[in-house]
């Protein structure tokens, strides 16, 4: 089968259980690792990329040719470089200097714009804040009204978590033939939970918040200390799990050494997450989580030293 474009390859990524993690830490269950570090843009952030653009054009909302602006940490800024570039609308990404230079050479490549907002005082360099993200949303403000440009807003607009509840949460059920038990995610924009969630919940699956145990941590993508997310609001949850900068570290070379799985920080967040879930609330279950994104992204950060 050929597709027309690259678009239409985002979704249906490979669900792979981790067996080898499993019997490395003697865990009572299992974890099913969903790879859409493999989707054109390496992260999970195509879906919710094309499912906002697609959704725009189709109201109106986005013109013919018109410039498309949003604040990221690169991810979401990948995807939107990818659909923009198809669709043919100009893409300016905007971005803290505190995430990994991959990000934005990555995004240039494909045809972004990159602006770059210096850190707030006092940050630690690759280390977002969200003192950071309130300079960068400052900044993106300023140039959709300059530019009259549509503002993509990951963190509002439905076509996000609405990808997942149409894609995501149906593709975990189907691969694992219903038999999943428990679901986590790293919370950015609350996307990719709030969508899973919905589709999961009502079938009986438990699903988890998965956050930074501190506000300064090097999980790059998420955990900005917004306890109001809009997509979150009204989902109904498990509960939440803590886990350290140091966990997912450890966790994603831990994918990398026993599965072959070369994915970054969150992905790891996610790992050290579900082996939580697995040694408590949820031992003897069925884990699924996300892979939701590639290493390649972080080779210029401590990920891999």
């Amino acid at each position: 089968m050929i597709s027309p474009s690259v678009i239409d390859t985002i979704g249906n990524t490979p669900l792979v259980e981790l067996s080898r993690v499993r019997d490395e830490l003697m865990l009572d269950g299992r974890i099913l690792a969903k790879l859409d570090y493999m989707l054109p843009g390496y992260s999970k952030k195509d879906r919710a990329a094309r499912a906002i653009i697609e959704g725009a054009r189709e109201t109106g909302e986005l013109a013919f040719g018109q410039t498309v602006v949003e604040l990221t940490s690169g991810n979401m800024g990948t995807g939107l470089a990818i659909v923009c570039g198809v669709l043919g609308h100009p893409f300016v990404a905007v971005m803290s200097v505190g995430n990994s230079k991959e990000r934005a050479r990555m995004m240039r490549a494909l045809g972004a714009e990159v602006v770059l907002v210096p850190q707030a005082q006092g940050s630690k360099p690759g280390e977002v804040s969200g003192q950071d993200l309130a300079l960068v949303e400052k900044a993106a403000q300023r140039i959709t009204n300059e530019r009259e440009a549509y503002r993509a807003d990951q963190f509002v607009r439905a076509g996000n978590p609405l990808a997942h509840e149409t894609g995501t949460g149906p593709e975990i059920w189907q691969q694992s033939g219903g038999d999943v038990t428990a679901f986590c995610d790293f919370i950015g924009s609350g996307g990719t939970l709030a969508g899973t969630a919905k589709f999961l919940g009502p079938k009986g699956v438990r699903c988890y918040a998965v956050d930074p145990d501190r506000p300064s941590h090097p999980i790059q993508g998420g955990g900005y200390s917004m306890p109001d997310l809009t997509h979150l609001q009204g989902v109904e949850l498990a509960g939440s799990v803590t886990v350290s900068g140091r966990d997912a570290k450890d966790a994603a070379r831990l994918l990398a050494k026993h599965e072959g799985i070369f994915a970054g920080f969150s992905a790891g967040a996610n790992l050290a997450a579900a082996i939580q879930l697995l040694t408590g609330l949820e031992q003897g279950g069925t884990v699924a989580i996300v892979m939701c994104d590639s290493g390649l992204k972080y080779l210029s950060t401590d990920l891999w030293e």
